[in-house]
């Protein structure tokens, strides 16, 4: 496994301060992982960069060893290939996690416990809820690029998290990502300020002239390429 660098707190306070939502706008409205990826905690706000685990189905061995070596201040993401019948983590591994200074873990696969994780400040994302638990048996793999709630995600991507749900941002493009959210951010600060002074949504995001675009393209999309002039009259209301 590569050697994991310490956080950068500026990174971090930077990403908390920005939704996921945001972050997936300035991804291109991409870079979340799967809706049924909700959170379980008292706590749901989390940014940290990610320490990536790839594990056996149902299976808890490689779990417990990426729990034992993920530095303080990184998120645990977990690829538990999407099984939900059987539990990969519970209220002794989440306080384990909450006393390292860990900032979170994500599960692609299932959790037990819920009510004490439910009082638990760490953040916790996992797939569903069950009793069963997985056994210990299987060697898995650490510090490998995986896929997770139907995300990408790579040794040091950073993770955010909140209500809505799980953004990955890839390291290379950390800096874009978070000045593009900053501008946004603004913009949609702005935009409230005006509806809330009465102004009019539709109005304000020019949805009449896309409309009035969209219905001047008219015709079928196939006789697009053909010019507008050359597209074949439809009479509506014409009887065969």
């Amino acid at each position: 496994m590569q050697r994991l660098k310490k956080p950068s707190a500026t990174v971090r306070r930077r990403l908390l301060a920005l939704r996921p939502a945001l972050l997936s706008d300035a991804l291109g409205k991409s870079g979340a992982m799967d809706h049924e990826m909700r959170c379980w905690s008292a706590n749901c706000r989390m940014a940290g960069p990610a320490m990536t685990a790839r594990i056996h189905p149902a299976d808890i061995l490689m779990v417990g060893k990426a729990l034992s070596e993920c530095p303080k201040g990184y998120v645990l993401v977990i690829d538990g290939r999407g099984e939900r019948n059987t539990a990969l983590w519970g209220a002794i591994t989440t306080l384990c996690a909450r006393r390292k200074g860990m900032e979170g873990v994500v599960i692609d696969g299932a959790i037990r416990d819920v009510a004490g994780i439910r009082r638990s400040r760490l953040p916790v994302f996992a797939r569903a809820a069950v009793p069963n638990a997985g056994g210990a048996e299987y060697r898995g793999e650490i510090g490998a690029t995986i896929q997770c709630g139907g995300a990408v995600v790579a040794p040091g991507d950073w993770v955010a998290g909140d209500e809505d749900g799980v953004v990955v941002v890839p390291q290379d493009r950390l800096d874009a990502v978070i000045e593009a959210a900053d501008r946004l951010r603004e913009v949609e600060a702005a935009i409230t300020r005006r509806v809330a002074r009465g102004e009019d949504l539709a109005t304000l995001l020019h949805y009449d002239e896309l409309l009035a675009s969209k219905t001047s393209a008219g015709g079928l999309p196939q006789f697009r390429f053909q010019g507008a002039g050359s597209q074949p009259r439809i009479n509506a209301n014409k009887r065969k």
